[in-house]
């Protein structure tokens, strides 16, 4: 892991960028983060395609409200966002599935498979690797979590890396059929946003996956509205939950 540049903001939280590979990431530190008292991280997911840089604020303001809680945050370049190179097929994929959305067609479970599997078998192992170097670092503990979408990413990353201790998942994309089978493996604690009236997600099968999941602890917090439509409260809901699960600064 490579920093190439470091920010102080006001409440002395620490942005740093870096590089890794043939990617690159931004990590986030709370200004109580120490080599005597490290402290949680959480992985900080994202829609793919959008780029992290363009997603950037929202990323930031995720941070910001981690560190409050005495959480560090990281988040990494998707494949075939940003900068980085076209994932192959991905474009023919997406084409397909709008083809199939504007003629009022369900996408086929190909179409899906070609559009998420490949993001997600290049995605996971950059997670993992990303995660090697963070907990490297000295003012970051062993208690990880996952946060955001892709869901199918976050499926992945639960049910393989005994690191993810608790996962707040959003449901906004489509599912692959292993990615369900492999959901039956996840058994740490979940919080699961769905909005009950996201335009891209197929409900259906939000609701199937949710039913998937191997957890015992396990919570589906749906609420009206689109996709963008996610109420405050939500988000609040989700950091009570990490707090539970991963620790706070009050404990």
């Amino acid at each position: 892991m490579h920093f190439t540049s470091e920010t102080h903001f006001d409440e002395h939280l620490v942005e740093r960028e870096f590089t890794l590979g043939d990617f690159s990431g931004i990590l986030w530190m709370p200004p109580v983060a120490s080599s005597s008292a490290p402290v949680p991280l959480i992985l900080m997911g994202q829609p793919g395609g959008i780029g992290m840089r363009r997603m950037r604020p929202r990323l930031a303001a995720r941070a910001r409200s981690a560190a409050g809680q005495g959480f560090a945050s990281i988040c990494i370049e998707l494949p075939g966002a940003g900068d980085r190179a076209p994932l192959p097929g991905a474009e023919q994929a997406r084409a397909d599935l709008v083809r199939a959305l504007s003629a009022g067609e369900r996408p086929s479970e190909d179409v899906i498979d070609r559009l998420i599997l490949p993001l997600v078998e290049q995605a996971v192992p950059e997670w993992q690797t990303t995660l090697d170097e963070a907990l490297a670092l000295p003012q970051i503990g062993d208690r990880v979590g996952f946060s955001g979408g892709v869901i199918a990413i976050g499926v992945r990353l639960a049910a393989t890396d005994a690191r993810i201790a608790a996962a707040g998942l959003f449901a906004g994309s489509y599912v692959p059929r292993i990615i369900m089978a492999e959901a039956r493996r996840v058994t740490i604690p979940l919080h699961v946003l769905l909005q009950w009236d996201d335009e891209g997600n197929d409900r259906s099968v939000a609701l199937e996956l949710f039913d998937a999941f191997g957890s015992t602890e396990k919570t589906l917090q749906a609420n009206m509205g689109g996709h963008t439509g996610v109420p405050s409260f939500a988000g609040e809901d989700a950091a009570r939950f990490f707090a539970r699960h991963l620790g706070s600064i009050a404990d």
